[in-house]
């Protein structure tokens, strides 16, 4: 028999309302998470869907950060933390490949890109050495909890922003002046500081734009480029630790400390007496009475629709309403007879920043890129493609024939670079835009909850004047990536949901 009542509900199973969850019943609290989905784990889930093989779904790899780690004793659950990121290859115009490494004395990387320009090779150290410590900054930022601007309360939050003014400070006056430009660059900028020669450029460039409706000449792609390096740890993905194993370990972080994770459990509407969280009610309509509510679901969903407008003031609504979501990434898993001929680690399709920018100027006007911008992983014989531009909303096509298109322009785009592939193909499955509304709850199918550019983030994210966590719903909370420390997979916002829920409570 489920529980009818308990201190903390929170929606969504995915990994920041594991986190969250997880935090909170390490305190005491009896804590019920509840996942619509028939598996826990959220983008970290490999969905049981009858397929005749197994990939990781959204990320082909993932790893919360290590003081969560350490905090929730991940390791004695079953999670192995992933080890350095693997190579990170980019495929050349010419028929060639640079090999990049993260580290700054890779003699294969900086023989690789001595081969472009000997001066570049030579900025390289230099160049890792700096997005270190930026991604260092950036983590201790996402780790430190935003004021609600203006109303900041100077004894709760006056010290760790002191604190993280302190880290910034550290950087020297260099590297912090450094760091807070990069910030706003575009892609074109940021990398023509650093180097001259194009393929280098652009392999650094599409991590600028990874995952976002943006392109190489957007501002904020120096934001993103620092958070990617800061998740995967450098330029290449960490392969080997699966992602569901992550969601797993987490599950049983939360079932350790008496917490309960139910599935099949979607959430249909949040309970509000009198502008208080009262709890939830499901889709078969059973209620669950709780006095804290935790979503891990994406502001607008959360606020919109299992709130509801009439309960929040019409200001809140109008600029949760005005969250930018546009979603336009979608993932293609192909299998294949293992003779593919990709080389192994992360392979990136993306030959000049131009490119990069043409691949997005279809998605603006709601075509899918006949070009796009291609990050591709292995796993044996499957090979995952990240596919960057296919926009939710396309302007003359529907979905149900789009998918072909998807399916066609990844295959025939990465045969171009790497012969073999086509031939090796022997079943081809993908996720659209739609399907990641519809299956995982990503409204527009945007994986970050709200697109991660520098209007939507830090002390403005979700939403300027609301970035502690809080709604205009005394006792309803928000966790997921579309808060401060969110997108991507690190666990920061559920960690920092739990400890403002922890000290409200206080």
């Amino acid at each position: 028999m489920m529980p009818s009542s308990a201190d903390v509900l929170i929606v969504g199973a995915g990994h920041n309302g594991l986190v969250a969850g997880a935090y909170l019943a390490q305190a005491g609290r009896k804590v019920l998470v509840l996942e619509a989905r028939d598996l826990p784990g959220g983008q970290l889930g490999t969905p049981r869907d009858g397929a005749s093989f197994d990939a990781p779904a959204l990320h082909p790899a993932a790893h919360v950060r290590s003081g969560i780690v350490r905090e929730l004793e991940l390791g004695r659950f079953g999670w192995q933390a992933p080890g350095m990121p693997g190579p990170y290859v980019t495929a050349l115009p010419d028929g060639g490949v640079l090999h990049l490494g993260s580290s700054a004395t890779d003699a294969a990387t900086l023989e690789s890109i001595r081969r472009l320009s000997p001066r570049d090779a030579a900025r390289w150290p230099e160049f890792v050495a700096y997005m270190d410590r930026a991604a260092a900054f950036l983590d201790a930022a996402y780790a430190t909890g935003m004021p609600r601007l203006p109303a900041v309360e100077w004894r709760a939050d006056g010290l760790p922003l002191a604190a993280l003014g302190w880290k910034l400070r550290k950087l020297g006056r260099r590297d912090m002046f450094r760091v807070i430009r990069s910030l706003s660059m575009t892609a074109i900028e940021f990398t023509e500081e650093w180097f001259e020669a194009g393929p280098l450029k652009a392999a650094l460039g599409a991590l600028a734009v990874h995952g976002l409706t943006l392109g190489s000449m957007s501002a904020g792609g120096g934001y993103n480029f620092v958070h990617q390096w800061l998740l995967r740890g450098g330029l290449g993905h960490r392969l080997d630790a699966a992602p569901s194993a992550l969601g797993d370990a987490l599950v049983r972080a939360v079932q350790a400390r008496e917490g309960e994770v139910r599935t099949g459990a979607a959430v249909a509407q949040i309970l509000v007496e009198r502008q208080r969280a009262a709890g939830v009610r499901l889709a078969n309509g059973e209620e669950i009475r709780a006095r804290t509510v935790v979503s891990a679901a994406d502001p607008r969903r959360t606020l919109l629709d299992l709130v509801g407008a009439p309960e929040l003031p019409p200001e809140f609504v109008w600029h949760t309403r005005s969250i930018r979501m546009r979603g336009s990434v979608a993932k293609v898993h192909v299998l294949t007879d293992g003779q593919h001929g990709l080389p192994a680690g992360t392979t990136v399709v993306a030959p000049t920043l131009q490119y990069l920018e043409r691949a997005y100027d279809a998605a603006k006007y709601g075509e899918i890129s006949s070009h796009p911008y291609l990050e591709v992983t292995t796993h044996g014989a499957v090979v995952s493609i990240h596919f960057q531009f296919a926009p939710y909303a396309l302007r003359h096509d529907d979905w149900t024939s789009a998918r072909a298109t998807v399916e066609r322009r990844a295959v025939d785009t990465l045969a171009v670079h790497f012969p073999r592939f086509a031939a090796s193909i022997r079943e081809v499955r993908s996720i659209t835009p739609p399907d990641l509304e519809q299956q995982w709850g990503l409204t527009e199918g945007d994986l970050n909850h709200g697109q991660l550019i520098l209007d939507q983030a830090f002390f403005m994210r979700p939403l300027p004047g609301w970035s502690n966590h809080r709604t205009p719903i005394d006792g309803l909370y928000l966790c997921g990536s579309g808060v401060h420390g969110g997108g991507g997979i690190s666990g920061h916002a559920g960690r920092n949901a739990a400890k403002a829920i922890l000290r409200t409570e206080r």
